[in-house]
């Protein structure tokens, strides 16, 4: 069955970006690409949700932010599906990603803030977390992960240190 993975880059009090959603305070690094650059070769499946969408939307000049993969957009109002590169879902999320777990292909990536991680978190639908910290702390900001109704454990798989002083940490989820 294939994983939903859950990350990015993070703040060390654990926001995705500023509340403008800037993301100027990421380091980014020859090691970061590198990572970055395996990384996405596991995928062929993106999640996220409105707000995450219309903000890559606008990071890609108003193309489809990531053509290369299957895109997924969880919305109830969104109705702009970059041409129809992009398929917008208005059903319950957690169920149709229940299905496109079961399917043929690739991990599935979970991008974005974390209120729709949230959703998938309590249906058990998250497989993995792995996030690129940065040595900042930004007060205020678009949090990565929401209250939730019940504890997550994990199991670290992987911490490394980048010589731009970031951390890189990959837990599974224990279901």
């Amino acid at each position: 069955m294939r994983k939903v993975v859950f990350g990015g880059a993070n703040s060390l009090d654990n926001y995705f970006a500023r509340k403008d959603h800037s993301t100027d305070w990421l380091r980014w690094s020859n090691e970061a690409a590198a990572v970055t650059a395996a990384y996405w070769k596991t995928f062929d499946t993106i999640l996220m949700g409105r707000i995450t969408y219309e903000v890559a939307r606008r990071h890609s000049k108003g193309e489809a932010p990531y053509p290369d993969k299957q895109t997924f957009v969880f919305s109830r109002t969104c109705t702009d599906d970059a041409g129809g590169a992009v398929t917008i879902v208005s059903t319950d999320a957690a169920e149709f990603v229940r299905q496109l777990k079961r399917k043929r292909g690739k991990d599935i990536c979970l991008m974005g803030g974390g209120a729709l991680a949230r959703s998938f978190f309590e249906a058990r639908l998250i497989d993995e977390v792995g996030f690129n910290i940065q040595p900042v702390l930004l007060g205020s900001g678009i949090p990565l992960f929401h209250e939730m109704t019940h504890q997550i454990d994990l199991k670290l798989l992987e911490c490394r240190r980048f010589k731009n002083g970031c951390v890189l940490v990959k837990y599974r989820v224990n279901h």
